[in-house]
């Protein structure tokens, strides 16, 4: 492909024309999908199996544990008093006969006659924390931090918070990765979020927690967004979906085996540390993971995107013609200025407020419903290995169709479909567990299929100068969207039918919005502007012709 590079030279512009070999066209001579590509595929995105494991502490809790007040004051004036003795004199009781869950009498400095005789009748809250009984688990962050009562809601704050750190985490590692590198950005957010796991485990109160659990969040959501982007950049188009795909279908593995982790050990902060356990091994061999050549080039690195190639072509047992790397030269004709790109353009700006509300919709919806899945009546495990379970067939179908029928119409049908049985919640009366619990299944199958179709198309509508920036502002979106999944649902206190209303409604609309997008199956990632605006397909006859010229070396 010809491409014309204007050179400041003595005071005046001289226009040259100089071959470039495009990045496609050499991943067609190494090997688009080869061992290297699998080993940076298998590393990158595995570690995405635990990242569900960092919502066990948020998910797994019983939001109103039985409870009293713990009244072991009255203990001093008799020790021997029997457990119902001490709850008779020591806690009101509510109109229905049962005891207060967040009242107790005051405390008194009377002896055990006085206080048998003439009762106890003035009250107040529980002071000294909480006892708790007939609980799921031995500890829950509810239990170990007494959020109940008048500090209920932060059950609700503590989602948010995470979530809010993932948001801050893609707005700031998005830019990064622009900047210094998918590998700098990728390697810096997995240490991160290895460390404050580790620090969440061990925080004595809600307060440290949320910042612990924010600073995860952070962590994590640079990652996720970083690896799926490192390793793309490396696939050739027909596997590109497969960066995403797998991402999202190691996350759905992980979400069934926390159904049984959480069964079985049914402790937060034991949880919590056994997450951190691959997060360290990540952090172990993350410095070996190559840079996006893709980057290098875009950045004038021509020599060390040159090593990376050939070596890349070595481990594919392929061989690189001299030919092809004399042709690399540095695209100029890329542009400079960052996001601002996007807004130049009123095409790339109306296909970036699409995948935007699609990301937003999507993950507001798929969390809306799974923290609030204890209130379906079925099991909270069942229910966690449903969701998880639902995952895989969906990333399965979804990188199968996105070849079949491409990006579009894979993005269309989902997101119309997942709105609908989302809708159809609403129709269930209120009992009926299994046939309400069905729905949301499906609807998660389809959200989450959605979702894997969402993250492939957002990198191939944007240029590479652009593209991590989209792809983090859009995953920013999801993250906003799951930020608000919390809050959303306590607006079912007004009425329950809420939540569900706005989440269907968001989603279907977004659905119809994507007719809107162009189709972008099996073309080559857009180098620039105008290339991104003609959606152009590089599988063209000078490819083949560089394959042919390959396979006579």
């Amino acid at each position: 492909m010809l491409f014309k590079t204007v050179v400041q030279s003595s005071g005046h512009s001289e226009i040259t024309d100089i071959n470039m070999a495009e990045f496609g066209e050499i991943l067609q001579n190494i090997g688009e999908f080869g061992l290297f590509q699998k080993l940076i595929l298998v590393a990158l995105c595995g570690p995405n199996f635990i990242q569900n494991f960092l919502l066990a502490s948020l998910v797994f809790i019983q939001s109103d544990p039985e409870r009293h007040c713990n009244t072991d004051w009255i203990l001093q004036a008799d020790p021997n008093l029997t457990t119902d003795e001490q709850l008779n004199l020591t806690l009101p009781r509510e109109e229905d006969g049962t005891f207060s869950r967040c009242q107790m009498f005051v405390p008194v400095d009377w002896d055990i006659g006085d206080i048998r005789e003439y009762g106890l009748n003035e009250t107040t809250g529980c002071h000294n924390g909480w006892v708790y009984g007939n609980s799921l688990y031995e500890a829950t962050i509810v239990t170990d931090f007494d959020l109940v009562c008048d500090k209920a809601n932060l059950v609700e704050v503590t989602q948010a918070v995470f979530l809010g750190g993932a948001v801050v985490g893609v707005l700031i590692f998005g830019p990064f990765a622009e900047s210094f590198g998918r590998k700098r950005a990728t390697q810096a957010s997995a240490v991160l979020g290895f460390i404050f796991c580790v620090t969440t485990a061990l925080c004595p109160n809600v307060y440290l927690y949320m910042a612990s659990q924010f600073l995860v969040g952070l962590g994590i959501g640079g990652y996720r967004v970083n690896c799926i982007i490192l390793v793309t950049e490396w696939i050739g188009p027909s596997k590109r979906s497969w960066g995403a795909c797998v991402t999202l279908l190691c996350a759905a593995i992980g979400q069934c085996v926390l159904a049984g982790v959480a069964y079985a050990i049914r402790h937060w902060r034991l949880t919590q540390l056994i997450t951190a356990v691959p997060l360290a091994v990540l952090a172990s061999y993350i410095w070996f993971i190559p840079e996006s050549a893709r980057w290098l080039l875009s950045r004038g690195r021509k020599e060390e995107a040159k090593q990376l190639i050939v070596k890349a072509a070595t481990i594919n047992k392929r061989t690189v013609p001299d030919s092809l790397l004399e042709k690399i030269v540095i695209n100029d004709a890329v542009q400079k200025g960052g996001i601002e790109i996007l807004f130049r353009s009123s095409i790339l700006t109306r296909y970036f407020f699409i995948v935007v509300l699609a990301w937003f919709s999507v993950n507001l919806a798929i969390l809306s419903l799974y923290f609030n899945m204890e209130t379906f009546g079925l099991s909270i495990f069942l229910t966690q290995l449903l969701f998880g379970a639902i995952e895989i067939p969906a990333n399965l179908f979804a990188m199968w169709l996105l070849e079949v029928f491409g990006r579009r119409i894979s993005s269309i049908s989902p997101l119309l479909a997942g709105g609908l049985a989302s809708v159809l919640l609403l129709a269930v009366p209120e009992g009926h567990a299994i046939a309400f619990t069905s729905l949301a299944v499906a609807a998660r199958f389809f959200l989450i299929w959605a979702g894997s179709v969402t993250a492939v198309f957002t990198q191939e509508l944007f240029p590479t100068s652009v593209r991590q920036s989209a792809t983090a502002l859009g995953s920013m979106s999801g993250r906003l969207g799951g930020l608000l999944a919390p809050l959303l649902n306590i607006l079912s206190i007004y009425h329950w039918s809420i939540p569900t209303t706005v989440l269907s409604s968001l989603t279907l609309i977004s659905g119809a919005l994507c007719f809107l997008l162009p189709e972008t199956r099996r073309k080559e990632l857009p180098e620039s502007t105008e290339e991104a605006e003609n959606n152009r397909n590089v599988t063209s006859t000078k490819t083949e012709s560089l394959k042919q010229e390959s396979t006579k070396l």
